[in-house]
């Protein structure tokens, strides 16, 4: 008997800023990716780093760089041919997000993008021919950047009714082919990252905090707004949060080094316990107090984060952190964060340290904590995939990296988790989103694409489609 539910969801995940391509076609707006230039080293720091509107409007215009997610896989013109292979492999859901220009191109128009709308109708539809379940983003790091140039993005409270008319929108067009939604990717990216996930310029700011902080609070009373939305007009439907996962252990047993586990989970799990538990909790107020954070609310906050609670948390995992007093010592890259090494892992290609039993650990404080359903949106190896001369693709590491994930999983769920599904990211390869590469490579489907923007974009399985197949169609219960 297989240790997943009957109805376990069965996936994989992509975006659409780093799938779709088509940037101006149908109507579409641009967006703050669309301004991420292509470097060969795939420069972390260029991405993070605070932007200026000069930068933006330099990118706009500039006729000579190359910016890959402007053209993604070129989902927008094949997603017949890609959905087609997720149903071969038996996918039960297949994890996506709309992109919000493409619907409100500037995001002040009165009335959205008809275009926009009928693609995602055929998208939908193609995914309900094979009975796989949508389950939608709505805001996956892709924002309008007629709203930044408007009111510098997140920073404005004004952005919570241009997203809730969004959300609402999506909504009512989707009520009948769309039941899994989530509201904000990784939410915790803001704090890093304000323009890439919050829209927002901020090149002199003085306080970046503040300003990061505040767009959290504004992206939290949209999120409460939008679940109230969703389950008024898809009374079936379930709406849940995602989070950026850290799980960082304590260097040693130093209690200097637990108590920093303890603070760096809060400051990971703050994002999701507003969303969850409808309030802010009281840790976060020395942390504001610190940083001279002071956060502007409204008469009506409380009661709306009150009200607004996800259903289910969902949140992504690839690697462990490691926590310390110590700031010396070698270390290492990951998903948003970098950590000290830990000598009991191996590493992928990109350096992200490689920590299944990781995942079970998550998994377990998560479902302790919040007590409602989990859902892995995001978890996968990033890895330099190599193609023989006759297509194939042996990508061995990959079933590994996947199957001692798997295998932590089903151990979890047998001690009491609730795991709804499993979308391993990338799930056919696609435009790093943090380095901008294609030789980044996380999907069971090869595309035939370099990091130089050049190749034929054919479309070919890999050994891991096989295998994924395999364990979707035994339920878990053949991993090998």
């Amino acid at each position: 008997m297989s240790k997943f539910p009957n109805n376990f969801l069965w996936g994989g995940a992509t975006a659409a800023l780093q799938v779709e391509g088509a940037f101006l076609e149908g109507g579409r707006g641009w967006a703050n990716f669309d301004t991420e230039r292509y470097t060969p080293d795939g420069n972390l720091l260029e991405l993070f780093s605070p932007k200026s509107r000069e930068e933006i409007e330099f990118a706009i215009n500039d006729k000579v760089g190359r910016y890959p997610k402007r053209h993604g896989i070129d989902f927008y013109h094949r997603f017949k041919e890609d959905i087609a292979l997720f149903a071969e492999m038996g996918f039960k859901t297949f994890r996506l997000s709309i992109s919000w220009p493409r619907i409100f191109p500037q995001d002040d128009e009165l009335k959205p993008n008809e275009e926009g709308l009928a693609f995602y109708d055929a998208v939908f539809d193609e995914l309900l021919k094979y009975k796989i379940e949508p389950l939608v983003t709505l805001s996956h790091f892709e924002f309008p950047l007629g709203l930044t140039f408007k009111q510098n993005g997140w920073e404005s409270r004004k952005t919570i009714e241009c997203f809730t008319r969004y959300a609402s929108c999506v909504f009512e067009r989707y009520k009948d082919k769309v039941k899994y939604w989530m509201t904000f990717n990784e939410i915790n990216g803001i704090s890093m990252s304000e323009f890439l996930c919050g829209g927002i310029l901020a090149h002199d700011v003085i306080n970046l905090a503040q300003v990061q902080y505040q767009a959290a609070h504004h992206q939290f009373i949209a999120s409460a707004l939008a679940v109230k939305a969703c389950h008024e007009i898809i009374p079936d439907a379930q709406i849940g949060c995602m989070l950026a996962r850290i799980e960082a252990y304590p260097e040693t047993c130093n209690p200097l080094d637990v108590m920093e586990s303890v603070k760096e989970d809060q400051a990971n799990l703050f994002f999701s316990d507003v969303q969850v538990r409808g309030y802010y909790p009281s840790y976060i107020h020395k942390f504001f107090k610190e940083n001279n954070i002071e956060i502007k609310t409204e008469t009506g906050d409380d009661e709306i984060l009150r009200e607004g609670v996800v259903d289910f948390m969902a949140f992504s995992y690839y690697m462990s952190n490691i926590a310390s007093s110590n700031t010396d010592g070698e270390m290492t890259a990951g998903n948003l964060f970098n950590s000290k090494k830990n000598p009991y892992l191996t590493t992928s290609d990109w350096g992200w340290q490689i920590d299944p039993v990781g995942l079970r650990v998550t998994l377990h404080k998560l479902y302790d904590r919040y007590q409602i359903p989990l859902f892995i949106v995001e978890n996968g190896l990033g890895a330099k995939d190599v193609a023989e001369e006759d297509g194939s693709i042996h990508d061995s590491y990959r079933i590994d990296y996947l199957r001692s994930h798997i295998e932590q999983m089903g151990l979890a769920i047998e001690e009491g988790v609730d795991l709804m599904g499993y979308t391993p990211w990338g799930c056919i390869d696609i435009v790093s989103s943090s380095t901008n590469q294609m030789s980044k490579r996380y999907g069971f489907i090869y595309v035939d694409l370099d990091d130089e923007g050049n190749g034929t974009l054919e479309r070919s399985r890999k050994d891991s489609f096989y295998w994924y197949k395999k364990v979707i169609e035994t339920n878990g219960d053949v991993l090998t």
